[in-house]
């Protein structure tokens, strides 16, 4: 194919070599990678927190900034989509399936088992909301919107391919294009990869234990693989319509569902309840933000080890994801400013995550502390069915829940073939329908070997680890972009 680049070769044999691995040998894979993982997250926690909390910084100063007035595009570029299907787009891409996955599961976690004091107190509920919203909140779209932006910008205002070695041209020069250039977007592609992964194994998960609860389906990893590979067919045909069709109605139609099951479960339960503790939980967690976002526990190995598993994994989840979503994301926000696209997104979808949070969460913590449901003895997919079993309608939910999941399942992976076909084709805009399907492929063979190898263990270390390299080529980024910016801000001054 005379429209892929040497990074499309490379990372699907090395891709390729090990779903092979997974496959002959999942037990010694799952050996090494606890090994590796426990590694990354004693030895390199700080250096995560602080990459997080720069990347928040980073957006802060944008905001407020002098280059908020810049363009992601020529002077008179006009968006391509509404305001409300772009953020829909941006959103299904961000975080669906977690959203599902974690929004009763995670807070009710941390209510048993908080990162202070005892579990099942009140102030275990506020402490259990405040850390959801970190690890959902504005340190994890910061980082979505700093490389999104630069993406954006270098694409669309100075003409550049949409790549990650591209926006580090001001830094690198020429050798952007050559071994340094390639071996950039080649880390990227694997984050992407492990990173979209480990979403995709997560929803295979949820998707089977809500059939479980309706139909009696058995919860295996065989009935995981059946679903994975039914909803990959879905995905590739998906992907092969284009951004303009699959991608653009199903994010809606995502919207839309999100939206009612919201509704359903924030007034079919205890409404007052949940409103009363958002508020108070909102405030304190932008109170505490400064000390939840540094806090590593350096003398409890306990607590210590709660913050790596949770805190940690989450900041490198967010990185990893960050080729994927940051390109998906400046593919669709041609015409924006720079302030107008930082605010909206980091402020609008952490506020949102926060109220999702605190609906579902709030609605399970209120049901396990004043009604005894015991939620936080299910497991994590299982969590959110047996919330619904308390409310009306529960069949109702169940089953739009599964629907959502499924069209969630469907527009991450959609999405991601897209990135990883534009970040191996030269940053085409429009790869071709068999560079994304070959995607669609590996994205769904990895999921499986992940999940055959450790489960959520193993999808972790695979973040964890392909995180690590990749935070620091984001950080370059941000350093490359203010560099253009002060030119530009500069040579506009000059302009009569």
């Amino acid at each position: 194919m005379k429209d892929v680049s040497k990074v499309y070769y490379i990372s699907l044999v090395i891709a390729l070599i090990f779903v092979i691995w997974g496959v002959v040998s999942p037990e010694r894979l799952g050996e090494i990678m606890d090994v590796t993982k426990a590694y990354f997250l004693t030895q390199f926690g700080w250096f995560y927190q602080l990459a997080a909390t720069f990347f928040f910084v980073f957006a802060l100063f944008l905001i407020f900034s002098k280059y908020g007035s810049i363009k992601l595009g020529k002077d008179e570029d006009k968006p391509e989509f509404s305001r409300a299907t772009w953020f829909a787009m941006l959103f299904s891409a961000g975080m669906g399936i977690g959203l599902l996955f974690f929004g009763v599961s995670e807070p009710i976690s941390h209510f048993v088992s908080p990162p202070l004091g005892e579990g099942g107190t009140p102030e275990a509920a506020r402490l259990a909301l405040r850390y959801t919203y970190l690890h959902w909140g504005f340190h994890a779209w910061a980082i979505y919107a700093t490389i999104a932006l630069a993406l954006a910008y270098y694409k669309f205002r100075k003409g550049l391919p949409g790549l990650m070695s591209a926006t580090l041209y001001p830094i690198l020069g020429e050798r952007v294009k050559g071994p340094i250039g390639t071996v950039i977007d080649t880390i990227a592609v694997f984050a992407t990869i492990f990173g979209v992964a480990a979403s995709l194994g997560l929803g295979a998960q949820q998707i089977n234990g809500g059939l479980s609860y309706v139909f009696g389906l058995p919860n295996t990893f065989g009935t995981q693989l059946i679903i994975i590979s039914i909803v990959t067919v879905l995905f590739i045909l998906s992907a092969s319509t284009g951004i303009q069709k699959g991608i653009k109605y199903l994010s809606n139609a995502n919207m839309g569902l999100a939206i009612i099951i919201f509704a359903l479960v924030l007034f079919l339960g205890p409404t007052v309840f949940v409103l009363n503790l958002f508020v108070t939980t909102l405030g304190e967690y932008v109170q505490n933000l400064p000390s939840m976002g540094l806090r590593l526990a350096p003398f409890n190995q306990e607590r210590a080890a709660w913050v790596q598993g949770w805190t940690i994994f989450y900041w490198a989840w967010w990185i990893a994801w960050a080729p994927f979503v940051g390109t998906f994301i400046a593919r669709v926000s041609k015409g924006r400013t720079v302030r107008e696209f930082v605010l909206a997104v980091t402020i609008i979808p952490s506020l949102v995550c926060a109220i999702w949070f605190a609906v579902f969460g709030g609605t399970a913590i209120n049901f396990d502390y004043n009604l005894g449901s015991n939620i936080a003895g299910q497991s994590l997919e299982t969590a959110l069915f047996y919330m619904y079993e308390q409310l009306p309608l529960t069949n109702v939910l169940i089953i739009t829940t599964l629907i959502l999941i499924s069209t969630f399942f469907i527009t991450s992976a959609d999405s991601a073939t897209f990135v990883l076909g534009m970040q191996t084709t030269y940053g085409s805009l429009n790869p071709n329908n068999v560079v994304k399907i070959t995607w669609g492929l590996v994205l769904a063979l990895s999921a499986v070997v992940l999940m055959a190898s450790g489960g959520l263990g193993a999808m972790q270390t695979a973040i964890i680890v392909s995180a690590f390299p990749l935070t620091f080529i984001l950080i370059l980024m941000c350093f490359a972009m203010l560099k253009d910016f002060s030119k530009e801000r500069k040579l506009k001054k000059k302009t009569p």
